[in-house]
């Protein structure tokens, strides 16, 4: 029998979730598949890269900064989180996400967002990291975005 973790969405609500997903990982408990929407894909990638804490670590590092989220970003960018901050710079440059080791991991894992021409979801199996895989998991709406599988 298969074991799979779904992973809500919800903003700042996931951190419950990621100091969960780091209990599991330190008690190697490792699941065949996550799903995850929202915060779920963004902290849940973590899991299959195996890098427990980073989740609680970059928040804690970048809560105060407008540059990662806030106000300056909502009116700036138009989101309360800072795109290009948060899903690529921090990353790739702050807080490096381990791209090969998702990569080498057998772990599925899916990317859950909105089809915003059908209302319908799309589940994406992300077997890359790197920017196209962070486009993925920073989307809530997915405008036709290409899949990311093999």
């Amino acid at each position: 029998m298969k074991k799979g973790l779904v992973l809500e969405g919800g903003a700042m609500r996931g951190l419950f979730t990621a100091g969960v997903l780091d209990v599991l990982m330190q008690h190697r408990i490792n699941p065949d598949g996550i799903i995850g929407v929202s915060a779920g894909a963004a902290f849940g990638c973590n899991y299959k890269s195996g890098q427990p804490g980073r989740v609680i670590r970059y928040n804690k590092r970048f809560a105060n900064n407008s540059n990662y989220c806030g106000m300056r970003s909502l009116l700036t960018t138009g989101n309360l989180y800072n795109a290009e901050f948060a899903y690529h710079r921090v990353p790739t440059e702050f807080d490096l996400f381990d791209n090969e080791a998702f990569e080498h991991n057998p772990m599925e894992y899916y990317v859950v967002c909105t089809d915003i021409a059908t209302g319908l979801p799309v589940y994406n199996l992300c077997t890359k990291g790197g920017h196209a895989f962070y486009e993925w998991v920073r989307l809530r709406h997915c405008p036709s975005y290409p899949a990311l599988s093999k």
